[in-house]
């Protein structure tokens, strides 16, 4: 695991700059640091809890130990630990935990809370920008009444540029982001410190005893408010995600010194402000700032959004991509908006689909009210994830006592699964939109999976093995021609059909044979002495195996130009790949449920083609097809 941790710490080793820092400000933060607008609103407009002393400082001791265990000591310490190769996510915490396991029941068992935790993130991706735009158009109501039936038009508008101009990519304004977010805490606490000089008697709540007098005096009532106290965490994931591009430093030093303090208190200026204003509950975030002010914190509130906006939506770009790369969805177009970052990336399809649900959302809920109600619940759900994937790689990787790892992750699994419970008593009013996208995407990935391995055994269960094939290939038969041809296959080993189909057509074999295999390893990036083998087989065949890390482009034409320094020079003008297209056909035979059939034939049929994906010349390229019953 220390091999692991050691890319990460080497970015973060430099990395307390403070070109890093604020980085890491206007990427990270931005869903963590907009809940504000929304969270103690909603505490108490969604349970009906008194505005008395007890019921504020009980809410305002939840939300603080909410941010301390599960953001402060879960993600900041614990799973910011978790990095593979410098990198973070459901899917290298998936990759980490399922390292060294053998194929069975515990495999397909990681891979599946993996494929469940990239599910409900797309959930919170399509709720984030809805309620956090929503919510900060809406402070133009405090301003005046008059806005109020402009507010989701103006939301509209605002959501509709914001993923319009994704195709150009974040570069440009990327560099605006971190400042804008540095104003923005900057504002969130000095709003929130000067309602606590004036009644510092709020910080009382910083004693858990208010939080247990809270549940010892309402109830259930209290532990519906969890479902509210949610909204204060919600984001905590992205610290995680984003480690790749930060490093662990800059995103903990962030988080510690500016980030947690300005949301404190900012929610305990709240408090103070609902303690000796019980009218602000309106909007308790608008009513801290002073009316002269109003109209540029609404500004300022929309700037933070879309940023918090596009920090997920870029997520949700990246999370795509790493999940075509492993073959958890069918092959898309991805285009790189950036020639210096490869993490930044932009795809068509699920741009629009992230917009189409988006607007569906805030025309079909109305109010960010009406979305708390559909908030949470995904993030909850993946937090759970997070919770018992980090269990595995302390057991298997950091070999950690047993005896420890059942006492620390079973209080975390406590918390998060309160949280959820409480989220998912939400499901009635609009937390059931989340878990429907979650788990129509969960069975969409888990279908492509299931339906790959299942072609793959069909495509390669009487292949011929290729040593048996070189040694009856004689010298005069069939003919050789000038020139290389590259067959792609997904097992290096046997006679690639489009191979016997050239043959059996064309009666010819190009006098030099390039058997090549493209693996996407379990790692973000593979180094030089392992991205490829070159093997000489003789008669002119040569067997290539290419690795790419997840997070990598494949480009094959590159790639094999590499192969000169292994002996194998080919020439990109004389060379032409064979590539083969399958024709799926519903079958009766033992395999996939016949329910599922026709849906993984649909989602071939929109992969994009092995051409575009790994870069490969269209005109160097002859498709050979063939019908598989599945």
């Amino acid at each position: 695991m220390e091999a692991a941790s050691q890319p990460a710490e080497h970015q973060a080793g430099s990395g307390h700059r403070p070109a890093l820092i604020l980085g890491a400000l206007g990427v990270v933060y931005g869903d963590i640091g907009t809940s504000p607008l929304y969270t103690l609103r909603e505490a108490f407009a969604e349970t009906g809890l008194p505005l008395d002393e007890p019921t504020v400082l009980g809410i305002l001791s939840l939300v603080f130990w909410a941010l301390i265990l599960v953001v402060t000591i879960k993600y900041v310490m614990l799973i910011m630990r978790a990095d593979n190769r410098g990198e973070g996510g459901v899917l290298a915490m998936g990759a980490l935990a399922s390292r060294g396991v053998r194929p069975g029941w515990r495999e397909r068992s990681i891979v599946a809370l993996a494929i469940l935790g990239m599910a409900l993130f797309y959930g919170d991706c399509l709720v984030t920008p809805a309620i956090s735009v929503l919510s900060a158009v809406e402070g133009l109501k405090v301003v005046t009444p008059v806005f109020e039936p402009f507010v989701i038009p103006i939301t509209i508008v605002v959501i509709v540029l914001l993923f319009a101009v994704q195709r150009h990519g974040t570069g440009r304004v990327g560099a605006f982001f971190g400042p804008v977010m540095l104003l923005w805490f900057s504002t969130l606490g000095i709003l929130g410190l000067i309602q606590v000089f004036h009644w510092p008697d709020v910080l009382r709540a910083l004693n858990p005893y208010y939080a247990m007098l809270l549940f010892g005096s309402h109830g259930f009532v209290a532990f519906m408010a969890l479902g509210a106290v949610v909204l204060a965490v919600t984001g905590a994931e992205a610290l995680y995600a984003d480690m790749g591009h930060f490093g662990r430093g800059p995103i903990r030093v962030a988080w510690l010194y500016l980030v947690l303090p300005a949301l404190l208190l900012n929610y305990f200026g709240q408090g103070a402000l609902l303690l000796h204003e019980p009218g602000a509950l309106e909007n308790p975030f608008y009513h801290l700032a002073p009316s002269w002010a109003l109209l540029p914190l609404v500004v300022l509130a929309t700037a933070a959004t879309v940023i918090a906006s596009q920090a997920v939506i870029s997520g949700a770009f990246s999370l795509t991509r790493q999940a075509v790369q492993l073959g958890y969805l069918p092959r898309r177009e991805i285009r790189h908006t950036s020639e210096h970052e490869i993490g930044q990336v932009y795809i068509p399809r699920n741009n629009w689909l992230l917009l189409a649900g988006v607007l569906i959302l805030v025309v079909g809920f109305g109010s960010s009210s009406n979305l708390a109600a559909a908030y949470g619940v995904s993030v909850t759900g993946a937090m759970v994830i997070d919770a018992i994937l980090l269990a595995v790689v302390a057991w298997r990787l950091w070999k950690w006592n047993p005896l420890v790892i059942a006492g620390a992750f079973t209080a975390f699994l406590i918390i998060d699964l309160a949280l959820f419970s409480a989220t998912m008593l939400k499901v009635p009013q609009g937390g059931w939109f989340p878990l429907v996208v979650a788990l129509a995407v969960f069975f969409l990935m888990s279908t492509w999976r299931q339906g790959r391995r299942l072609l793959s055994r069909r495509l390669y269960a009487d292949a011929l093995p290729l040593d048996m094939f070189l040694s009856r290939l004689s010298p005069q038969s069939p003919q050789r021609v000038a020139g290389t041809a590259v067959f792609m296959t997904g097992n290096p080993n046997v006679v690639p059909h489009p191979l016997l189909h050239n043959i059996k057509h064309n009666k010819v074999l190009h006098e030099r044979v390039v058997i090549l295999n493209v693996t996407i390893d379990d790692v973000p990036r593979v180094g030089p002495d392992r991205a490829m083998s070159v093997e000489k087989l003789g008669k002119g065949f040569f067997q290539v195996i290419l690795h790419f890390g997840y997070l990598e482009q494949p480009n094959i034409p590159r790639s094999l130009e590499q192969c000169r320094r292994y002996g194998l020079h080919i020439d990109m003008m004389e060379t032409s790949f064979f590539l083969g297209r399958e024709t799926l056909i519903p079958s009766r035979r033992d395999g996939m449920p016949r329910w599922r059939e026709p849906l993984f034939i649909l989602l071939n049929k929109t992969a994009l083609s092995a051409t575009e994906f790994f870069c490969i010349p269209p005109g160097r390229v002859v498709e050979l097809g063939t019908q598989v019953e599945i």
